[in-house]
């Protein structure tokens, strides 16, 4: 705190703007602009980039950009000009980006949404409500990249694909470009005229520098939409009832590993497969989504990954139909600044939605199973938008597939149900006050599964959850004051909600946990959590600090995600940021944070502070780092259902460097490490991780990537099993030495702006050794060594033919309990080539090899040799598709 504080005053006496600068960057920030544009009198323009059609003299030039970024308020580093028209079903944008050097203008390809080089973008609040956006960008390049703007700028959704053209030209003044925009792809009410909100940036990428029409300050990004110039002279123009239509067919093909017995594993298989994505415009500012049957298979396989902790993992969507418009849907109740495992939780995870079944079945000697990898999606639909009179609205159906394990013993075939007919539903709505100063939200989340003669009782025939959020800002959006409440009740059979309690995120049969108990009798579990949150944003020195809780019986993880409950959690986050270049810097923040947390029985779980900086340098390297001191930590999960156990103090600093971005060949380098310590033992955590990222850009169509890294994981306390022992439980420990390794690989081709190849590839290695098996004694003893007892070898033996360690406690001859050999080596190679056309505006062709292998390992081999001859060797999982898309439009 004191270095933070010291480094803070320093650089605020040297970076001060004097009062003049002060007052005139003030006066140019409250101008509001005013764009008139007018209706097409003639033909309209085609749009072929050269801003020479006879129309485009019907409006005035839009010129006079402001610098933004790095140093905002002075005139940009190249100039711009814009002009805007409009017919009753368009709107036409033309870009005049002038460059002093055309020659070095940065035409860099990527795929849709990769914001490459050089750009120019464009954002309409068509709501006019000073909230949301539409945003439209072309780069120098032609490629296309649009978002939806949400929470007045502070979420920009990539995942929303409009249909829309655009084209560009590079020539003697610097390049142009032309855009067409349907107005059934924006939304906006009913009126005889339009006042809309809009702003323009252009992206100058060899200076790394923005400049924007509508001027604003770098501290008032947070208010990003809410600051928007305003478009006038619309007049006449009807909403545009949005209806598309897209069928699909994939032809599929597969190779694998033949094994012999297995009916099912014979080496190949194919299958055919149709289904249809659906738009309808149900008003003019309300849309219906719709899925039947739909297929991802495109789409990039998940990153390996592998836990020994006990926490849920958590993977981020990629699925087209799921991630466009999913802010409508976000409900993430926590606060990032909360630390901990708060910062994924959220009312609504769609990957619950499709994911694999829940059952697999037990099988016998020289039994086979066939079982589906994931749940089959038969359809959903998706209701959102917002009205004129700021309601945003959002409704998500979907129902899954019976799925059914077919299981094969010698020829006789049986059947085993593995996951139920569920239905999941959500439904979400925020409404505005006084230009979104005041928002008040709720949220429902509904899930439902058939579970009649199913044999699947143990999971839950029914959970829901919900919750209300405010969110109110004042003194020109600088403070604000935010508060959210959530439930959740799940209901099922006596051994459904018994697992619950006893299941990880709850462990309700901890011996010491006076506040909670299992109740083997319940049917149903009933649980709420919130936050309260207030701050100041959006100026040089920010701040935030609250609470966030959730009590024991909350359980989110039938449609949303939770990694823990029964935590009550304080934060506080306090940053300075210099956004105006000075010294070596463009840009510098310095950060404080602390946290405390206990459990619902008021103890005292976790405290720790941590320091952080982050910059950027003149010559556009980029560093950052931090440090964080945990001074107390008591873990309820680390026994896995045992009493609270008291970890070491600890010290974890963290660093990256990452070089010039503007350049053909760039690299990264990521560091963290974690040490813990107590008085008797210096040494009973050691965490080091280590990545390295290097990116080459040998013409302005390729890219690609490698991404190393290597992790290095050691703890002296790590859980192994539980057993009983002359009436007493015995919680068995270890000492475990992990070592992971991996390499990400990319490759990107853009042979057009509409023709794209893309790689990835990720081989994957994990593998732990435990030693030093000891059984907890006292799990809250301040020195580390009173905190368990060490099996000595009379005590403890490897069975190396049944893998299991023998204990003799009481050394009396006879075996008191057993435990397995807890070592593992856990290997995996994912990739996928795809290759994309789109052949029409919104219609696709794929064609897509994802190749897949997992396999494990002696634990004792070295990484790289483990995966030569474990993973590398076999015979991978080959998938080989087609798809095929049209769009049909109206």
């Amino acid at each position: 705190m004191l270095l933070s504080i010291l480094l803070l005053a320093f650089l605020s006496m040297n970076a001060q703007p004097s009062s003049e600068s002060t007052s005139n960057e003030k006066s140019v920030f409250s101008e509001k602009k005013s764009y008139y544009t007018q209706r097409v009198k003639d033909k309209p323009p085609l749009i072929d980039g050269h801003l020479t059609d006879e129309s485009w003299n019907q409006v005035e030039w839009g010129t006079d950009y402001i610098q933004l970024d790095p140093t905002e308020g002075v005139p940009p580093t190249q100039e711009t000009a814009f002009k805007i028209l409009y017919d009753d079903k368009y709107l036409y944008l033309g870009f005049r980006c002038y460059d002093n050097d055309p020659d070095k203008i940065v035409r860099r390809m990527s795929r849709r949404d990769g914001f490459e080089g050089d750009w120019i973008e464009f954002n309409v609040d068509s709501y006019f409500d000073k909230r949301t956006a539409f945003s439209f960008t072309t780069s120098a390049s032609g490629v296309k990249s649009d978002e939806f703007v949400s929470n007045n700028g502070n979420n920009w959704d990539p995942s929303w694909n409009p249909i829309w053209l655009t084209k560009t030209r590079i020539d003697s003044l610097g390049w142009t470009a032309e855009v067409r925009i349907p107005l059934s792809q924006i939304r906006y009410g009913n009126k005889d005229e339009h006042i809309w909100g809009i702003q323009t940036t252009r992206r100058d990428f060899r200076q790394q520098s923005r400049s924007v029409w509508q001027p604003i300050s770098q501290n008032d990004m947070g208010n990003w939409v809410s600051n928007f110039a305003e478009l006038r002279g619309l007049k006449g123009i009807k909403t545009q009832k949005q209806i598309e239509i897209q069928p699909y067919v994939v032809g599929q093909t597969e190779s694998f590993q033949k094994q012999e017995g297995n009916p099912f594993a014979t080496g190949s298989a194919n299958k055919i497969t149709a289904g249809l994505d659906g738009k309808i415009g149900v008003t003019g500012d309300l849309t219906l989504d719709f899925t039947v049957n739909p297929d991802f298979g495109q789409v990039e396989a998940d990153p390996s990954a592998l836990n020994i902790d006990g926490y849920r993992i958590f993977f981020s969507e990629r699925r087209p139909f799921f991630i466009e418009n999913r802010n409508l849907f976000d409900y993430q109740y926590a606060s990032a600044e909360a630390g901990g495992n708060f910062t994924s939780d959220n009312l609504f995870y769609s990957r619950r939605i499709g994911q694999a079944p829940h059952s697999y079945p037990n099988l016998g000697t020289n039994e086979y199973a066939d079982v589906p990898l994931n749940t089959t999606i038969l359809g959903a639909a998706k209701f959102s938008g917002k009205t004129k009179k700021g309601l945003g609205i959002g409704i998500l159906e979907s129902v899954t597939a019976r799925e059914i394990a077919e299981i094969d013993n010698n020829g006789e075939r049986r059947e085993e149900v593995v996951e139920p007919l569920t239905n999941y539903f959500v439904g979400r709505f925020t409404q505005d006050f006084k230009e979104g100063q005041t928002v008040l939200g709720g949220i429902f989340t509904a899930t439902s599964r058939d579970l009649k003669d199913t044999g699947l009782d143990y999971l839950h025939k029914s959970a829901y959850s919900g919750g209300v959020d405010f969110v109110h800002w004042w003194k020109k959006r600088t403070y604000f004051l935010s508060v959210n409440g959530i439930f959740s009740n799940v209901s099922g059979s006596t051994q459904a909600i018994t697992n619950t309690q006893r299941a990880f995120e709850h462990y309700f049969q901890r011996p010491d946990a006076k506040h909670v108990e299992v109740d083997t009798n319940a049917t149903s579990l009933f649980g709420h959590g919130g936050n309260i949150k207030i701050g100041r944003l959006n100026q040089n020195w920010k701040f935030e600090t609250g609470v966030t809780w959730r009590s024991p019986g909350l359980e989110l993880n039938d449609l949303g995600f939770m990694t823990n409950a029964d935590e009550i959690n304080y934060f506080l986050w306090t940053g300075y940021r210099f956004t105006k270049p000075f010294s070596v810097f463009r840009w510098l923040q310095v950060n404080y944070n602390h946290w405390s947390r206990w459990d619902f029985g008021g103890r005292n779980l976790y405290q720790a502070v941590n320091s952080n900086a982050h910059m950027q340098f003149k010559n556009f390297w980029s560093l950052g780092g931090g440090l964080t001191f945990e001074n107390k930590d008591i873990s309820n999960n680390a026994l896995f259902g045992g009493p609270a156990l008291r970890r070491s103090k600890g010290l974890a600093p963290w660093m990256y460097i990452r070089t010039d971005q503007r350049k053909a060949i760039r690299f990264n380098l990521d560091g963290q490490f974690a040490k813990g310590f107590d008085k008797d033992e210096p040494h009973t955590v050691r965490y080091r991780q280590f990545s390295v990222g290097v990116t080459v850009q040998p013409s302005n169509a390729i890219n690609f990537s490698l991404s190393p890294g290597y992790t290095i994981y050691s703890r002296k306390i790590q859980n192994v099993s539980s057993d009983v022992f002359e009436g007493q439980d015995r919680y068995i420990t270890g000492a475990i030495d992990q070592r992971t390794l991996s390499m990400t690989m990319r490759l990107n081709y853009s042979i057009t702006p509409n023709i794209t190849l893309q790689y990835y590839g990720q081989p994957f290695i994990s593998k732990g050794q435990y030693k030093d098996f000891k059984y907890i004694t006292d799990p809250l003893a301040k020195n580390f060594y009173d905190r368990f007892e060490f099996y000595d070898n009379k005590q403890i033996q490897f069975n190396l033919e049944n893998e299991q360690y023998v204990v003799d406690e009481n050394m009396d001859g006879t075996t008191d309990y057993t435990f397995g050999k807890p070592d593992f080596n856990f290997m995996q190679f994912r990739s996928n080539l795809v290759a994309r056309w789109e052949y029409i505006p919104g219609s696709e062709i794929f064609l897509v090899w994802s190749q897949s292998n997992t396999n494990t390992g002696d634990p004792s081999e070295k990484l790289i040799s483990s995966l030569n001859d474990n993973l590398f060797t076999q015979k991978a999982h080959n998938i080989f598709l087609i798809k095929l898309t049209y769009r049909f439009l109206p």
